[in-house]
């Protein structure tokens, strides 16, 4: 069993960067970035909202909710699982979570925006899966550049500035001595490059 302890914020910088990483957690954009996705790109919007609930459910909730009681029954350190070792089966559920929500959206019709963006879902948690069988990369910079492509993509260069909020979470991540420097740029790249393609594509 591996035992994390939690390291009481040290001073302000630390405090905003344990912020951060709740706020953009992987679990809090992949139930939000369904949901935004469906209520702008679909006509009626209560259509894209209901199917955009099926993708939070089956992108965050579900995946959450398993890592919430693996941690209660004391598999996993934190909701984070800060431990490598630890990961593979959390991520495996989530992608079998995930790939049901897609089986469902595939199968209904669902709007295509919304199959897009849990398309990506799925692909990146195959990527950041099999990296992590060998290699901390950081969940958090590849959901949070992924979505900022995918929030560029939908909605125009507006969205350009979610762009300093990745590298915000990156310096999170690097600042609570949760991953390296070389392990949040290789989170962003993979996230980028595995959502860029496929939600252009897909919409």
């Amino acid at each position: 069993m591996h035992n994390v302890v939690d390291v009481p914020p040290r001073g302000p910088e630390d405090l905003a960067a344990r912020g951060l990483t709740e706020v953009f957690a992987p679990a809090l954009l992949a139930a939000v970035m369904p949901i935004v996705i469906g209520v702008h790109s679909t006509t009626p919007v209560s259509l894209g909202l209901a199917w955009a609930l099926v993708g939070a459910l089956c992108c965050s909730v579900i995946p959450n909710a398993l890592i919430w009681w693996g941690v209660r029954r004391g598999r996993l350190t934190d909701h984070h699982i800060r431990v490598r070792e630890q990961r593979r089966t959390p991520l495996i559920y989530g992608l079998v979570s995930v790939l049901f929500g897609l089986v469902l959206m595939i199968g209904f019709d669902a709007p295509r925006p919304i199959t897009a963006m849990v398309v990506v879902m799925f692909v990146l948690g195959l990527a950041v899966t099999a990296a992590n069988l060998v290699w901390k990369l950081s969940i958090h910079a590849a959901v949070a550049a992924g979505s900022a492509a995918v929030l560029v993509i939908e909605f125009g260069p507006q969205l350009l500035f979610s762009i300093p909020v990745v590298v915000l979470v990156c310096w999170s991540r690097v600042r609570l001595d949760e991953h390296t420097v070389s392990q949040v740029v290789a989170g962003s790249i993979v996230g980028l490059i595995v959502s860029i393609p496929i939600f252009l594509v897909l919409r």
